[in-house]
């Protein structure tokens, strides 16, 4: 069998593969909404821009680049998301119209399934001058469709791991032909590795975009604080954030520490994930350790008791107030979540030896002392006794915070020159002669 004809055969059973995957997945209940359109029912409408943005943190950096773009003519921009939770935050934004530039005329939709049938006609309805693939979404059927129309890819803030990669590698020859037309890496490494999956043509390193919405997202202080009225002054609050399920013995451990040592101190607890408050329950219960849900905290609350979050939209809130703060994902292999949110904050937050997620900061961030990471839950419980113990100032923390971003930041500037300029590559080719 010839070489020119792999190529070919692995796509046509590739799309054998979602012919037969679709009956299986309407029925998952994290696909069935937005299925329709997942299969092009009704079709996606045609845009200048397509920005394929997975979830809710591509779905941020959609938005930078939205209200940063700015071209002489209005741009019709598409922009798409695999889960609920991204179009959620991007129907907010447009409705809000906050986020974007006048110029701009914004669409939101379901990702198509990647079968390469569909894709084609996504395509070919769609047109888009430029495809914005945003960190890590390659899709072979998306990427052929787009060769197939003489369409423009570029794939921005681009993060590669060795282990997609090597997955990816399992068969190298699909990925050359397939490549988008320029890639913007966040860092050395990461550009390094798509070279090794797409050859070594126009790939280079940007700022992350997350830089530059970092700044953006503090929430400015003022009076109308509404976890101010539970925790008195003379008390501590100490703030528990974004606790995973597979490091909630660890984390009980820290509340049993510091309860135990500061008895004055109100512990804000805030899961990752509310299906776990039935769970936070048991556990604190059983540990005898007194709590109350934040959904029924109407005023101050008990000295030596844990605040169990059940709301969304306060963590911030809690940050400008607490003295402490651990920031989980981090004591298990789970990656780490956001902990530059409690640094804009004005709190210096602790987390455990697990941060891959956010490796993109830097180990800097560690240098100047913004960031402790802890071995396990006992160091991370001793780092927050020292802070309850000797108070940072929180002045100090915002600005060497601010001043830490603002030497990363200009990514989204970067990334829409790019994509200018790879319209503009897009529609010389394609005028008519």
């Amino acid at each position: 069998m010839s070489k020119s004809k792999l190529p070919r055969i692995a796509f046509g059973l590739y799309n054998l593969l979602w012919t037969c995957a679709f009956p299986w997945l309407r029925l998952n209940h994290r696909l069935a909404e937005g299925y329709r359109q997942r299969r092009l029912k009704p079709m996606l409408p045609a845009a200048d821009i397509w920005i394929q943005a997975a979830s809710v943190g591509e779905a941020y950096l959609a938005l930078e680049i939205i209200k940063t773009f700015k071209i002489e003519r209005t741009v019709k921009i598409l922009v798409t998301s695999n889960t609920r939770q991204g179009i959620d935050i991007l129907n907010r934004a447009v409705a809000d119209g906050n986020d974007l530039t006048p110029a701009s005329h914004v669409t939101i939709g379901y990702f198509p399934f990647d079968q390469p049938a569909l894709m084609y006609r996504a395509v070919a309805a769609i047109r888009p001058a430029a495809m914005v693939l945003l960190e890590t979404e390659i899709w072979p059927g998306l990427l052929q469709a787009l060769k197939q129309h003489n369409r423009r890819a570029i794939i921005i803030n681009g993060r590669l791991t060795d282990r997609s990669l090597n997955r990816y590698l399992l068969w190298p020859a699909i990925w050359s032909r397939l490549r988008p037309e320029r890639v913007l890496a966040i860092s050395p490494a990461d550009a390094g590795r798509f070279k090794k999956l797409f050859g070594p043509d126009r790939i280079a390193v940007m700022p992350n975009i997350k830089f530059d919405r970092v700044a953006s997202s503090a929430v400015s202080p003022d009076h109308s604080n509404p976890v101010k009225k539970l925790i008195p002054a003379e008390w501590e609050l100490t703030v528990l954030a974004s606790v995973r399920r597979q490091e909630e013995s660890m984390v009980e451990q820290i509340m049993v520490e510091i309860l135990q040592h500061r008895p004055q101190t109100v512990i804000g607890l805030f899961p990752r994930h509310l299906h776990r408050i039935q769970s936070w329950q048991k556990i604190l219960q059983q540990a005898g350790i007194p709590w109350s849900l934040r959904s029924q905290a109407r005023g101050p609350v008990t000295a030596g008791s844990v605040i169990l979050w059940d709301t969304f939209g306060e963590l911030m809130f809690a940050y400008q107030l607490c003295t402490a703060a651990f920031v989980g994902g981090s004591l298990a292999p789970l990656g780490g979540q956001n902990f530059l949110e409690a640094l804009i904050c004005g709190t210096r937050p602790v987390i455990g030896p697990s941060w891959d997620n956010f490796s993109w900061v830097g180990t800097e961030i560690i240098d100047t002392g913004l960031l402790r990471v802890a071995g396990n839950w006992q160091g991370a419980a001793d780092l927050l006794l020292y802070d309850l113990a000797n108070p940072p100032q929180r002045d100090e923390i915002i600005n060497a915070t601010l001043a830490y971003i603002k030497q990363r930041q200009g990514g989204t500037a970067m990334a829409c020159r790019a994509i200018a300029a790879l319209m503009e590559e897009n529609l010389t080719e394609n005028e008519p002669e």
